[in-house]
């Protein structure tokens, strides 16, 4: 995308147009998709699995190894399809929506699969994994129980700790060359930043993605730019029947009340003064203009190509993982993770303990059985290592039983098919810092729980409306969100979207949904 505002945007023609063509070719995908995992919705020996992000670096070898095992092991094959994360949302819907034959997908309320359930989509897995011995020895019963949906499991859990943090990894070798060798808050963060404008030509001080745009100001529970929020982690997490629709607060004293009293996130002036925050800072030069474009691998090859100062994180021990890219083109770079909650670790944020990631099973064709079959070998060290770090000695060495060290630009995408907590490795380069708060990120007892943490809202009521929300949102919420559009005009131009699409009756749903959750927690 170019810097110029008015690119950085796609008129509504060509809006509708992109999306049409890309549900078209989806929609193909889709349909053709059941020659590769089965026949007739039979399972036929292939288990076909959906991931996002890029084909990982030296793939083939590693997949020939792993199919190599399972065959031996289990008697089939997997046949992992990769789609770039600017696409997968949409194209996975659509693969399920057209019964499509495959196995597994990575799902979350983030993206469908709030959907997924309520249209008979998935697989029930509850009382499903105990047979499953290695797996069922990896995953902790608390983050199981916490992630059932009204007492059913729809998913795995693909957690490494006990929650997640969006944050910040900055060049702490810059930090320390401006006199910030320790950046604890927000006002430090935001000279740092400022101070990179200034003083580094050609290095840009925040870069965001198609993905990590969605959380400057509002979404999830301690957004990037939301100043406010990061010196008052406890205002709650924002509610939506599905990942992909408009974020609403609940009441803050709806624990004491019985009133749930959703708004929607406009109607919060401290995620409003955020989005002011992102536009200066779209303005002033201090985040990317091309994030509403951008993949999440070429956002992060800004930061290791020493084109950036700073980059998205989050606390679950992976962001280090850039260090030895970064270091190629900058040798005496360094890292550190920064999380400038007011208070620190003391700060207890507000969190769900719903897992970000899910391993799903499709609901059609023979496919539990293998799936299952894939996860409990997966959950077993030496084949979790091989299919997450590469091959031993080529991709990667073993640094005592819980690091390693990289020998290759290999990187898969653990957290969408084979993160397991007991077996996670950090990298041996991994700063003192993100050990650190990674550490934090362990214990449930560093968190607040979110009064509506057990909420699951139905979408089935207001599906409809809820689908014209959700395209509201990508057409207007997004820009917003990377600081491409006015704030002022910005919202209104989502507000009568919205109103258009039926937000009334959604809001009400929600609300009317709030407080019979609300009733049945105090009556437990």
């Amino acid at each position: 995308m170019s810097p110029a505002r008015n690119d950085a945007l796609l008129s509504r023609r060509r809006f509708l147009t992109a999306t049409s063509l890309l549900g078209a070719t989806a929609l193909a995908a889709a349909c053709s998709s059941s020659s590769s995992g089965s026949s007739g919705g039979k399972f036929n020996g292939t288990l076909t699995v959906l991931l996002p992000d890029a084909i990982p670096t030296g793939w083939q070898p590693v997949l020939s190894e792993v199919n190599k095992r399972l065959k031996a092991d289990l008697g089939f094959q997997i046949n992992p399809q990769f789609t770039a994360w600017s696409n997968y949302g949409q194209q996975t819907l659509l693969k399920f929506t057209a019964g499509g034959n495959f196995g597994t997908a990575l799902q979350a309320r983030w993206l469908n699969m709030t959907q997924l359930v309520q249209d008979g989509s998935l697989a029930e897995l509850t009382g499903k994994l105990g047979a499953y011995k290695n797996l069922s020895a990896t995953i902790d019963p608390t983050a199981l129980k916490a992630n059932e949906w009204d007492g059913k499991l729809w998913g795995i859990p693909q957690v490494n700790s006990a929650a997640r943090l969006a944050h910040f990894a900055i060049r702490q070798d810059l930090a320390e060359k401006y006199g910030l060798s320790t950046i604890a808050d927000y006002d430090t963060l935001e000279k740092f930043w400022y101070d990179v404008k200034q003083r580094e030509s050609g290095v840009i001080p925040m870069t965001l993605n198609t993905g990590s745009v969605d959380q400057t100001a509002t979404f999830i529970s301690v957004p990037l730019f939301n100043r406010a929020f990061w010196e008052n982690p406890n205002f709650g997490v924002p509610q939506q029947f599905t990942g992909e629709s408009v974020s609403f607060y609940f009441a803050r004293d709806a624990a004491t009340t019985g009133s749930s009293n959703p708004i929607p996130f406009w109607e919060v002036p401290e995620v409003v003064d955020a989005f002011r925050r992102v536009l200066k800072y779209y303005q002033d030069g201090i985040v990317n203009h091309d994030a509403l474009n951008l993949d999440k691998a070429t956002e992060q090859s800004y930061f290791t190509s020493g084109k950036a100062a700073s980059t998205w994180a989050m606390t679950d021990g992976t962001s280090s993982a850039l260090l030895p890219n970064l270091r190629k083109a900058i040798p005496t770079a360094a890292m550190a993770n920064v999380v400038p909650l007011t208070g620190g670790k003391q700060a207890k944020p507000n969190q769900l303990f719903q897992a970000d990631n899910f391993v799903v099973v499709n609901g059609k064709g023979d496919n539990l059985t293998p799936a299952l079959q894939l996860q409990d070998w997966l959950s077993i060290k030496e084949n979790h290592d091989l299919l997450e770090y590469g091959l031993p000695d080529k991709d990667w060495k073993a640094v005592g039983d819980d690091q390693y060290e990289a020998l290759s630009r290999y990187a898969f995408p653990g957290y969408a098919l084979s993160w397991r907590a007991p077996l996670e490795r950090l990298a041996s380069y991994t700063t003192e810092t993100e050990k650190d708060w990674f550490a934090w990120a362990q214990d449930y007892d560093n968190f607040t729980t979110d009064t509506f943490a057990s909420f699951i809202p139905d979408v089935t009521p207001v599906k409809s409306q809820n689908t014209q929300l959700a395209a509201a949102m990508v057409r207007y919420s997004k820009p917003l969100s990377a600081g491409a559009v006015d704030v002022d005009k910005g919202l209104d131009d989502l507000k009568k979207a919205c109103q258009r699409a039926g937000l009334d009756k959604v809001q009400a749903e929600l609300a009317k949904q709030g407080d019979a959750y609300l009733k049945s927690v105090k009556k437990s």
